[in-house]
């Protein structure tokens, strides 16, 4: 079975990402191994992966991630922050999901960006937000 072709979605979402590595096929598995800039871009291609049901025995993947040369910036209470740029379908909660593992923590985000947002529930796609650490 040809898995580059049956995964071909997740390829083409890993080219366009700018993932630096490979998916190569090694007899019944598809191996991606490589580097993209952020969690969210990792997240992106693992959803793309995922739209396959049989994508658990298919799939061997190390994605990792390797920040960008940006600096990094600080939170005004002095601790650490990442940045995310807001995706077309995204809410607050979403964002807390994939960075804290729990949906409640969107008021962690929303107290960082308050010199941008002003309700929790009006944040636009483009826009790049502190996620503190």
């Amino acid at each position: 079975m040809d898995l580059r072709a049956k995964y071909d979605q997740a390829i083409q979402t890993a080219k366009k990402l700018g993932f630096q590595g490979a998916a190569t096929q090694e007899g019944d598995k598809l191996h991606f191994k490589g580097t993209v800039r952020s969690e969210d871009e990792k997240n992106q291609i693992w959803n793309a992966i995922k739209t396959q049901g049989d994508w658990q025995r298919e799939i061997v993947a190390d994605v990792q991630v390797v920040p960008s040369a940006q600096p990094v910036g600080t939170s005004g209470a002095g601790g650490s922050s990442r940045t995310y740029t807001v995706q077309s379908g995204d809410t607050l909660s979403k964002i807390a999901k994939e960075h804290y593992g729990n949906a409640s923590n969107y008021t962690k985000i929303f107290d960082a960006n308050k010199d941008q947002l002003t309700d929790p529930d009006k944040i636009k796609p483009g826009q790049v937000l502190k996620i503190p650490v």
